[in-house]
């Protein structure tokens, strides 16, 4: 893994994800707030109409979308794959191989894999998954290590020498060594 800033590839700790933290080696344009991927540019009344990168077509439109160094009709920037509109999407997309692509399309096809921190099995780029800290575990696989209890979203579960425990098993000390 380089070493190379990034941001956004994740929302950070959440229960869920579609993916976790990597860098993926300047494979993928991610755009902070210093430089959006696509920011809505108004169209000023004396000004010449640009030429749309997806149609090729004049925007005369009051408002055009600015990606990539380059200007679009708000329905023109879309995801190669889905065809689902990037400007509606938010304010990253993703680009490798010629295409233009959102989020779950780049992670389907480009993905980077991992493995579960419990079960040390592959975890696909485009999987769910569950995280605590810099852990990242199968749904099935994120349990209490001594009990086997399942969480569901908002219960309390504590990390201890990097295993899983539920609330009872942390508090009545069942593993030696782990308070």
């Amino acid at each position: 893994m380089c070493t190379d800033s990034f941001t956004n590839l994740t929302d950070g700790c959440l229960a869920f994800s579609l993916s976790f933290s990597v860098c993926f080696c300047h494979a993928v344009y991610v755009f902070d707030r210093l430089r959006p991927g696509v920011s809505l540019v108004s169209l000023q009344s004396r000004e010449k109409p640009r030429g749309c990168a997806g149609c090729n077509g004049k925007i005369r439109d009051r408002f055009m979308l600015q990606a990539l160094d380059r200007y679009w009709h708000e329905d023109c920037l879309k995801c190669a794959c889905c065809d689902c509109h990037l400007g509606r999407m938010g304010s990253t997309l993703y680009t490798r191989a010629n295409l233009i692509l959102c989020r779950r399309d780049y992670l389907r096809l480009f993905g980077v894999t991992g493995n579960c921190a419990a079960c040390s099995k592959m975890i696909p780029a485009f999987e769910m998954v569950m995280r605590a800290r810099d852990n990242v575990y199968h749904l099935d696989c994120f349990a209490c290590q001594l009990c086997r209890q399942r969480f569901c979203v908002g219960d309390k579960f504590f990390l201890k020498n990097n295993m899983i425990l539920c609330q009872l098993d942390y508090e009545g000390g069942h593993l030696n060594g782990v308070r």
